[in-house]
């Protein structure tokens, strides 16, 4: 007789170089207990405990962004402010939420493709545009709760 297939278990992915949130995640993580997946280009501290696991891809763009795409699955919390890695994991009906507590939806993802591309647009013919807000207290709560929310969702998902 053989066992039966374990179900899924939501995992949660860390676009890493420039996140500021990485300590929250660690703590939810914590609580939930689930397996948390840091990657970046260099070398980046992570809490030395089972369930925190340090991912170094090669450098150059997009790479660590392809690793998350290519790893990540339905049910898969992506913590990420890059939008074309933000549409490839909604792809893969995983949940995406940016360091500012933003989520990403298949209702939103396509606007804020396109705001991109705009801007993108702007900055080639020597436009000058603003960058993103610095972040903020406010920010960091706002994370927080998003984060405890697509846990929750992602529960539901694989149930």
């Amino acid at each position: 007789m053989t066992e039966p297939a374990a179900k899924p278990q939501t995992r949660i992915f860390i676009d890493a170089d420039a996140c500021p949130v990485k300590e929250e995640i660690y703590k939810v993580a914590r609580r939930y207990g689930l397996h948390v997946y840091v990657v970046s280009n260099s070398f980046i501290m992570i809490p030395r405990e089972p369930g925190v696991e340090r991912v170094i891809v090669d450098a150059g763009p997009d790479i660590a962004d392809d690793w998350i795409a290519d790893e990540c699955r339905k049910g898969d919390i992506v913590v990420t402010a890059d939008i074309p890695l933000a549409s490839r994991a909604l792809e893969k009906l995983a949940l995406v939420i940016g360091p500012k507590g933003s989520a990403f939806t298949a209702d939103t993802i396509g606007m804020a493709l396109a705001s991109r591309a705009i801007g993108e647009h702007l900055r080639s013919t020597g436009e000058a545009t603003k960058g993103p807000a610095p972040f903020q207290a406010a920010d960091r709560s706002r994370f927080l709760q998003a984060l405890d929310e697509a846990v929750h969702k992602a529960r539901r998902l694989l149930a």
